[in-house]
């Protein structure tokens, strides 16, 4: 994935928020990361340094409250946020454009186990005709059903431990998940159901 930043428009997204109003380091790193959809968790080595660098051009202000330093914007940090607000609408447009990206990437995510399940399942239904054709691979027919019962059932667990992590990685990273988007998934989910057992019955 490409850098959700170019460079530059990190210090100018920094001088924007701080336009907003005054901010403290945790504050901004914390804005940024919801802002991007979690595509973009900066560290403490990344931001206080660019804010120094600010302060030092004389476009921020730093000032202590309790234990907490909170940065304020200048006249001089508004003005070039105002001359660059051009550039600031690119930059809130490619932000869009990266939440949008990790929400595909999840739901492609979720597609791609699905085909996997499926492919496993009729894989398995095969594999059980074959043998059912070709008599038992063991003397009881019940111990060569439940070894592959085992084995569906670590399938659908590994799937639904892949789909879990995915949606849990999403949201944990600030992203969002739709309404539209669950009505899907629990859609492609009863379909899956319905071919497993249209798939047993066979």
């Amino acid at each position: 994935m490409s850098p959700v930043f170019s460079h530059g428009d990190l210090r100018l997204y920094l001088l924007n928020l701080l336009d907003e109003g005054p901010r403290h380091g945790y504050d901004i790193m914390q804005a940024l990361s919801d802002r991007t959809g979690g595509t973009y968790t900066p560290s403490a080595g990344t931001i206080y340094p660019r804010l120094a660098k600010l302060e030092e051009e004389g476009l921020v202000t730093k000032s202590v409250d309790g234990r907490k330093t909170v940065y304020a914007i200048t006249e001089a940090g508004h003005a070039e946020v105002e001359a660059r607000s051009g550039e600031l609408e690119g930059i809130e447009a490619g932000l869009a454009d990266s939440v949008r990206l990790i929400a595909d990437e999840v739901r492609g995510s979720v597609r791609e186990a699905m085909k996997s399940l499926r492919a496993d399942l009729a894989a398995a239904s095969a594999e059980a005709r074959t043998q059912a054709k070709q008599g038992p691979q063991t003397d009881d027919p019940r111990v060569f059903a439940r070894e592959q019962l085992q084995r569906a059932d670590a399938s659908v667990n590994e799937f639904r431990a892949r789909v879990r992590s995915d949606l849990r990685t999403h949201v944990a990273r600030g992203g969002e998940l739709t309404a539209a988007f669950v009505d899907d998934l629990t859609a492609d989910l009863d379909r899956i159901a319905k071919d497993v057992t249209r798939i047993l019955r066979g």
